[in-house]
């Protein structure tokens, strides 16, 4: 009996208990109904529980502002809103024309108007910068157009008409003019070829026999060899010269990718190279060689490239600079100077203020033929006229750029007007340059490049003659 009235007891409670919780809940969800009917807070992720002072709705602040300033603003349809908008801004661009979350205040009508005018100008501005944009794309491609059209119609001209009458056409005034405008691509190479000659006489097997000899240098080059001498050559200039060739090679053109080990052109420029230093061991291999060989090598066929590029470098101007002939360099120098001052007098005291002299500068400019430091397509156009104006037009060219950047030069200070021509700037064009180079008079006193340097060397006999040893005696 006693245990049947405690459990009576401990059911009593619980019912009751667990109808106080069920009676407390039903009460607080009445009171939670009327309230989730309003409309509900906002926040970035989630929801959050209602405000009970819920925001104005922006129609209601904006016909309470209509009533207390008396003004009336009729507001664009939001179909109408960006209609006939060729730009789509981006979302952040766009934000500014989006009403506020609604449990934060609404804009009201003068920032309203702010932000669609900001809206507009951004707009418009961007319009501006496609509008632009776009025009000088189609004037580029305009330009690209007619220059193709104008190599076309040249290379017609030079094929039909030029090439089979070259001894009898090359100077006449109307071959020399198109011949400024640069070579067609597709005859460019053998105008080089005629235009440089074959005054060593060079046969294709003539380049064969070194293109050998310099196969089995390299094939001796690992062996331990007795002999002190090959060719005239030390074995340690051998092994220093196959060296540097292997090492020049691979920094030729290194953003052509052709040239370097794998590429198709790699062993084609190995061979002219190596076969040079067998077939000149006194000049053998000089930094910078590679550049030039590169050049002719993308133009003509392997043997026709090798015979161009002795022939090139026996030049005086050539040899004077691979042979390092100080004294005929500094000839060149002086020479250059006299037609620096001609043409860019101020520039020219600029540089004497600092002693910054043509070496600096020129060295690499005519080791390469400007292969290195200009774009490629405007250092074969410079090769076009070197063909056809000879050494003269190399320093003409350097006198042409120190003009085209004239007025940046005369701001700088001697570090930075080595720096800048030892690296030129990559956007430079061709129809600038070749307009600054126009420009360049290559006479001074009525004496033409020449002469100039033909009464410098004669000043250096005569001066020679004078500190000779057997005329003081």
């Amino acid at each position: 009996d006693l245990e049947s009235n405690s459990t009576a007891v401990y059911l009593d409670k619980w019912l009751k208990s667990s109808s106080l919780f069920r009676n407390f809940f039903a009460k607080r969800t009445k009171e939670l109904k009327p309230a989730v009917q309003s409309a509900p807070g906002w926040k970035l992720f989630g929801k959050v529980p209602p405000r009970e002072n819920l925001p104005k709705d922006s129609k209601i602040i904006q016909q309470e502002y209509e009533a207390r300033t008396g003004r009336m603003y009729k507001p664009p349809p939001p179909s109408a809103r960006r209609k006939n908008i060729e730009f789509e801004p981006l979302s952040t661009t766009a934000l500014i024309l989006e009403d506020r979350p609604a449990n934060l205040p609404a804009k009201s009508v003068e920032e309203a108007l702010r932000h669609r005018q900001e809206y507009d100008e951004m707009v418009a501005e961007a319009k501006k910068r496609e509008i632009k944009e776009a025009h000088k794309r189609k004037k580029i491609m305009r330009e690209r157009f007619k220059q193709e059209e104008n190599i076309a119609s040249a290379m017609v001209i030079w094929v039909n008409e030029i090439l089979p009458n070259w001894e009898g056409m090359r100077a006449t005034r109307r071959v020399r003019e198109l011949w400024w405008q640069g070579l067609p691509p597709s005859v460019r190479g053998k105008v080089w070829s005629l235009a440089m000659g074959n005054e060593l006489n060079i046969t294709p097997e003539l380049y064969e026999i070194f293109l050998s000899r310099a196969k089995e240098r390299w094939k001796s080059f690992s062996e331990t060899s007795s002999e002190n001498d090959i060719e005239g050559a030390s074995v340690a200039d051998r092994e220093a010269s196959l060296e540097l060739i292997k090492l020049d090679i691979s920094r030729t053109f290194p953003s052509l990718y052709i040239f370097q080990k794998g590429g198709p052109y790699h062993d084609l420029l190995h061979s002219v190279l190596g076969a040079y230093t067998c077939y000149r061991p006194d000049v053998g291999y000089v930094q910078g060689m590679s550049f030039i060989a590169a050049v002719l090598i993308l133009n003509l066929e392997e043997a026709d490239a090798f015979i161009a590029f002795a022939n090139l470098l026996n030049k005086p101007c050539q040899l004077a600079f691979f042979r390092v002939d100080h004294s005929m360099m500094l000839k060149y120098f002086a020479a250059f100077e006299v037609f620096f001052e001609e043409n860019l007098p101020k520039l020219f005291l600029h540089f004497k203020s600092y002693s910054l002299t043509p070496d600096i500068y020129l060295i690499d400019w005519i080791f390469t033929l400007y292969s290195k430091s200009l774009p490629l397509d405007l250092a074969c156009r410079v090769w076009d006229v070197f063909c056809r104006d000879g050494e003269e037009f190399l320093f003409r060219t350097g006198l042409g750029i120190l003009r085209l950047y004239e007025d940046i030069l005369l701001q700088m200070d001697f570090i930075h007007i080595a720096q800048f021509l030892t690296k030129l700037p990559e956007d430079i064009t061709s129809e600038k340059l070749f307009s600054c180079i126009a420009a360049i008079q290559m006479q001074n006193s009525n004496k033409k490049w020449a002469q100039v340097f033909a009464s410098l060397m004669k000043d250096n006999k005569e001066g020679d003659k004078n500190h000779s040893p057997a005329l003081k005696s």
